[in-house]
């Protein structure tokens, strides 16, 4: 049995976190993806600490597409690392988790 979970990244920019959304919605490999301007990220970086604005994304879809979503994610960045992360979810309302089944591909697509 499948389950719903939410890929969480960031992006350096608007345009392309929504290049990156349009190409893995169009793929059937997350059924929504929110983009969320305006984020300050402070971090460590090749040794020092550094400040940038980034915007976030969040994806759904379904577990068995996290892997395809996390490859898909880094063959549109362009961060050296980028972060993605797979957050399981614990409940889904039923009717939503149908319409992720629904927009994304199954094993069998």
């Amino acid at each position: 049995m499948d389950r719903a979970v939410l890929v969480y990244t960031t992006f350096p920019s608007l345009v392309e976190a929504e290049a990156a959304t349009k190409v893995i919605v169009e793929q059937r490999l997350a059924a929504c993806a929110n983009i969320l301007p305006g984020m300050i990220s402070h971090y460590r970086w090749e040794g020092k600490v550094e400040r940038a604005d980034e915007v976030v994304v969040i994806f759904k879809t379904r577990a068995s597409l996290a892997d395809e979503v996390r490859k898909a994610v880094r063959d549109n960045h362009s961060y050296e690392v980028p972060a993605v992360t797979v957050i399981a979810l614990e409940s889904v309302d039923r009717d939503y988790f149908g319409w992720i089944l629904d927009s994304t591909k199954s094993d069998q697509s």
